[in-house]
């Protein structure tokens, strides 16, 4: 999956996961990311505003995320 961050520098992981539909809302982001499933270039992230910017790839439930 691809995601485009047309002309912003970065955007939160959190906010990433519920634009993309991956979770149904805020706290649904929170919990994903705070039980240690959401994955940042490899490695677990456990920081939910954590800046996602281009060239970086998000894994979660199967998905890969990767942005541009």
């Amino acid at each position: 999956m691809k995601f485009e961050l047309n002309q912003q520098e970065y955007i939160e992981l959190m906010k990433l996961l519920k634009f993309l539909g991956l979770v149904e809302s805020g706290t649904e982001a929170k919990l994903v990311i705070d039980n240690g499933e959401v994955r940042v270039n490899g490695q677990t992230e456990l920081r939910r505003r954590c800046k996602i910017r281009s060239g970086d790839k998000v894994e979660f439930g199967g998905e890969v995320i990767e942005v541009d």
